[in-house]
């Protein structure tokens, strides 16, 4: 039958295109082991649930048996039929925010404020000059449908943006409303007293984020009427009011603290055998940003763009040749890695600088400028590949013979078999 393309969630704003979706699940950090094109309308949480009722059998088929493996997803994993269906299958999440164990976790956490430093985790290099985002984290756990699993709290030092933007909205909400509250209120008064009773009120108008501080200023004011030719003219005394609004800096800083937290939940261990610690389950579900790239991959115009094919069964062929295409790019990735890193080894990367983190990307603008020539059934060179070319090629497992031998094979076949994935 093949994908329903109909409207959907668009996460690239584009809410008046049809769609459909892609289901990816990866190993080591990125390589597809199974891929489906969905509806376009289909729901995270019910593609979760649906990769879950047939993990085990995907993942027997690599010899990968319960406890061998941890699935990691985003927050969408987190239902309740979800947690159902997971049974004794290891698990790393995202605690959604819709949870009130997240918040009552992450209050905890603040307000304890004993936290394990992790530092920074990138590993990545900064494309920009901004710093490395440094991780914090406090330990604890929560009950969900009676089971209790491990959640721990993670602050990190670049902050969560929209939470951020909701924090300042917050500040400049309480502010206007004290501000408005204020504009009704005289500042002059005939008599201390109604003016200490007033600047009582004042101070009552202070919300969490801040303080309206209230101070009295007796001043000398003219009496009504004609003054008098030969006297000073008489006065009497009045007591202005006025305040100074500032801002609890504590409770904001408390409640800035909170928006730069979110919480990990997993039923991994934290101690005895196959256990994780906070960092590593951190550094395990950080690996997503793997596969987003492969998302990304699949998305990028210049692999697909406008789809010019209508029926749904060959858009489902065209799906899974994509991802088929993924695989092949993620596994060249992952062989140069692999050899590079067992080796000690690296290859002259963007930039000429040196690199044992090459992207699949990397190689093939790399190899651009070799140049073979098709003569009576044979191949050769116009321009064989240079040192760094060769150092590609030699770190995939290849040499220059590729191009020029179409029976050329793997030099490290038997190498790579004995590899299985993390």
């Amino acid at each position: 039958e093949g994908p329903k393309i109909v409207l959907g969630h668009s996460k690239d704003h584009q809410p008046m295109l049809k769609q459909f979706m892609t289901e990816l699940l990866c190993v080591d950090r990125g390589v597809p082991i199974f891929g489906k094109t969905l509806d376009g309308n289909s729901s995270d949480k019910t593609s979760n649930h649906d990769m879950l009722t047939r993990i085990s059998g995907i993942m027997a088929k690599h010899g990968l048996g319960p406890g061998a493996f941890v699935y990691v997803a985003d927050s969408a994993l987190m239902t309740e039929k979800n947690l159902k269906a997971m049974g004794s299958t290891r698990f790393i999440s995202r605690l959604p925010a819709n949870f009130g164990a997240c918040n009552e976790s992450i209050k905890e956490a603040v307000e304890a404020n004993e936290w394990i430093d992790l530092y920074t985790l990138n590993q990545l290099p900064n494309i920009n000059s901004r710093p490395a985002a440094e991780y914090k984290a406090h330990e604890t756990s929560v009950i969900i449908d009676g089971k209790e699993y491990r959640a721990i709290v993670f602050h990190s030092s670049s902050y969560d943006k929209r939470r951020q933007k909701k924090l300042d909205k917050q500040i400049k909400s309480s502010l206007d409303m004290i501000n408005k509250k204020l504009n009704h209120i005289p500042i002059q008064y005939k008599n201390e007293s109604d003016a200490k009773v007033a600047a009582i009120n004042i101070s009552a108008i202070a919300t969490s984020l801040h303080n309206v501080i209230p101070s009295i200023t007796p001043v000398e004011v003219r009496k009504p009427g004609r003054p008098p030719k030969n006297k000073p003219p008489a006065t009497t005394v009045r007591y202005n009011l006025s305040w100074t609004i500032t801002e609890n800096r504590k409770e904001i800083e408390r409640v800035r603290e909170i928006a730069g937290c979110f919480v990990i939940i997993t039923n991994i261990p934290k101690t005895g055998s196959d256990s994780l610690n906070s960092e590593e389950v951190l550094r395990t579900y950080k690996g997503q940003y793997s596969i987003e790239s492969d998302f990304a991959f699949l998305k990028d115009p210049l692999v697909v763009n406008d789809l010019f094919i209508k029926t749904p069964s060959r858009i489902d062929a065209l799906g899974m040749i994509l991802i088929i295409a993924l695989m092949i790019y993620r596994l060249m990735e992952r062989t140069m890695r692999l050899y590079l890193q067992e080796n000690n080894s690296k290859v002259l990367g963007w930039d000429k600088k040196p690199t044992d983190k090459p992207t699949a990307y990397m190689l093939s603008r790399v190899l651009i400028g070799i140049q073979v020539i098709y003569f009576k059934k044979s191949r050769s060179f116009l321009k064989e590949p240079d040192e760094r070319q060769v150092e590609f090629l030699s770190a995939l497992g290849l040499d220059a013979t590729v191009f020029t031998n179409h029976k050329a094979e793997c030099m490290r076949v038997n190498y790579y078999k004995t590899h299985k994935y993390g």
